[in-house]
């Protein structure tokens, strides 16, 4: 098992050795540069906009957000695989990114619907 299988299931042996191998040559290369890191961001932690609108367009939002992320997610890793000049580090930022926000909203939904499931038993 080599180290990438974790972010690249699906991809065949071939495919992950020229992966492994980017990503060696990525470490020799020495640290990342300070600009790379200054357009790394915490996401929506660092909205400071006040919630405004109805509740399903929030939820909207969410979803859309989550959307958002995995489509850039998916792009990133295309472009590792294609050969493009993709930083490896910001691939596996943008998969750890939509992977918790997608997590969020399962969550997020589960109680939404445990609130709904709690609300129909209650009698009146």
């Amino acid at each position: 098992m080599t180290p990438l299988s974790t972010i690249t299931p699906a991809l065949s042996a071939d495919q992950q050795a020229a992966l492994l191998e980017q990503v060696r040559a990525h470490a020799e290369a020495g640290p990342i540069p300070a600009d790379e890191l200054e357009h790394l961001t915490l996401g929506a932690s660092q909205k400071s906009s006040a919630p405004t609108g109805s509740f399903s367009g929030m939820l909207g939002q969410l979803v859309q957000d989550v959307n958002a992320k995995q489509k850039n997610a998916g792009d990133l890793v295309n472009g590792v695989l294609s050969g493009a000049d993709v930083p490896l580090h910001q691939v596996k930022i943008a998969l750890e990114e939509s992977g918790i926000s997608f997590q969020l909203m399962v969550e997020v939904r589960n109680k939404l619907l445990e609130a709904y499931q709690e609300l129909m038993r209650l009698s009146v």
